[in-house]
């Protein structure tokens, strides 16, 4: 279950998330839970051997178009790798790939990129939220603050989860 919103409150491996249509979820973090910081990037951060994620809606000249990049750092290379359904907008999709090459047209760059058992093209508009992965604190999960978190249910029908993406800087995770 994609949770996205903002902190209410951690209280130990407890996180309480505000979700963005007004829900109040609760998620026991792993004992050894990671936080990701997300920061705004740009296109010219995104090169050959970058291990990035796209989330695409339709495609234009044979390349899907992003709606979002995120560049992933060495240590989260091949998370959740392939082209698969995602839950962002009706028909969108999400593409965790390593770029093989990346090329200018007009504003807009083109995006070739490779995962186990596949290959896509993926138009990057000036348009497209652009975001970079890095490990932060867990002293940035504070009330207020925007995350995204991928959490799984238990038998129980609790929800917990190894890591919590948060954004920085006045950044919203944009997944």
């Amino acid at each position: 279950m994609r949770i996205r919103g903002t902190v209410e409150r951690i209280d130990g491996q407890l996180l309480t998330i505000k979700t963005n249509d007004g829900q109040s979820m609760t998620v026991k973090l792993a004992d050894n839970f990671v936080v990701m910081g997300i920061n705004k990037a740009s296109v010219d951060d995104i090169g050959s051997g970058k291990f990035v994620g796209t989330t695409t809606v339709g495609e234009r000249d044979g390349a899907l178009v992003a709606l979002e990049v995120h560049i992933f750092p060495d240590n989260m290379r091949g998370t959740g790798e392939g082209h698969y359904d995602w839950d962002l907008r009706p028909t969108s999709k999400m593409t965790n790939a390593n770029v093989v090459r990346v090329t200018s047209i007009g504003k807009d760059h083109v995006l070739e990129v490779q995962y186990k058992g596949g290959a896509k093209k993926v138009l990057v508009p000036e348009t497209a939220v652009i975001v970079s992965f890095t490990p932060a604190d867990r002293s940035v999960l504070k009330p207020g603050a925007a995350v995204f978190v991928n959490s799984q249910r238990q038998a129980d029908g609790s929800l917990s989860a190894p890591r919590v993406n948060v954004g920085l800087n006045g950044q919203i995770p944009p997944m």
